[in-house]
């Protein structure tokens, strides 16, 4: 009986190695190998013993992700298409901030939420990925880097809280001294408001930083871009905030992408200062990105964008205005369809 190495977590290592008789030591040696030295053929693993190596590869497989394509953007941004065992392709990306990196990663192929303003949504939903399929990218992510990527964000196609149970499996892993050894303040978890999902990343034994893609400020408005605010209306999002807030600690990151004469009028400012009070959140404004699916959606002009910058810094608010990457490979939020 075949099981996969990437959907082993130490636990199962140990318990797999004390089945072979075994020292239980050998489970963190295993790991190491995958997770830290991104060695994914078991017969270069030269501290196990030829018949171990040769019982790995007859009973664990090592299914990572197929690079079908990686491009380049102008600013350095990398975006990476995979091919998934059964045929399905997903897509992940690669920022450069100078000093460090973060990757981007998925969690589902596709996205189940159709939000006006993404070309994922656009394309339907596949599945959840597996747990080892999400740490599968970021691992060959880091292979093809050459070096450790420094962040994680579960930002790339998909709703990560609709698939709790891989991603938060995942990790795990990334997480262990043993595997990854990545440092919770290090992981991001971006969810465009899955109440029930927010409230279990509050009381997760990892300590992990939450953004939310709100995008508009009142109900009716945000059930127009983000038909997932019917089931989780504003006051029910901004209440599961506040329990993530008080139970964590954690400052929140708001993302809010400025559409030309859709959300971009300064009385909406207002609205989000007095949605917001109490939480002490980030923004991140992030100008539009065109996508195909919907032409008639237009980035804010420079003279709109600055009208909003101005009404946030009066109120107070602590904001970024972010700055374009990947835009002209279909890397950035919203982008990504995996579809070339």
């Amino acid at each position: 009986m075949t099981c996969d190495a990437l959907e082993l977590s130490l636990n199962d290592w140990e318990i797999l190695f004390s089945k072979w008789n075994s020292p239980r030591f050998r489970a963190a040696q295993v790991c190491q190998w995958i997770y830290a030295k991104k060695v994914f053929n078991y017969h270069d693993m030269t501290n196990l013993s030829k018949d171990l190596r040769t019982k790995l590869t007859e009973s664990v497989l090592m299914t990572l992700p197929v690079l079908i394509k990686q491009q380049t953007s102008k600013d350095g941004t990398k975006k990476f298409l995979w091919l998934l065992a059964d045929g399905n392709k997903i897509e992940s990306v690669l920022l450069n901030h100078g000093g460090h990196k973060t990757a981007c990663i998925s969690s589902q192929a596709g996205c189940p939420l159709a939000c006006s303003f993404c070309e994922t949504g656009a394309n339907g939903f596949k599945r959840n990925l597996t747990r080892g399929e999400i740490l599968g990218q970021f691992l060959m992510m880091e292979k093809i880097n050459g070096a450790d990527i420094n962040n994680i964000v579960f930002m790339g196609m998909g709703e990560p809280l609709l698939n709790e149970e891989n991603v938060f499996a995942s990790i795990r892993a990334l997480n262990d001294k043993n595997m990854r050894n990545l440092g919770a303040r290090h992981i991001t978890i971006s969810t465009s408001g899955i109440v029930p999902g927010i409230e279990d990343l509050a009381n997760f034994e990892i300590p992990l930083r939450l953004s939310l893609s709100l995008h508009a400020t009142n109900d009716e408005l945000r059930s127009k871009l983000m038909p997932v605010n019917e089931k989780y209306p504003l006051s029910k999002l901004i209440s599961a905030l506040k329990f993530y807030r008080e139970k964590t600690g954690e400052r929140i990151t708001i993302e809010y992408a400025l559409i030309d004469r859709i959300n971009d009028d300064v009385e909406y400012a207002y609205e989000m200062a007095a949605l917001l009070d109490g939480l002490q959140p980030y923004i991140n404004l992030i100008p539009f990105n065109p996508i195909p699916s919907r032409p008639e959606l237009k980035r804010s002009n420079e003279a709109r964008i600055k009208d909003f910058c101005r009404a946030l810094s009066e109120l107070k608010i602590e904001f970024e205005l972010r700055k374009e990457r990947g835009t002209d490979i279909a890397a950035a939020c919203g982008q990504l369809a995996a579809n070339s």
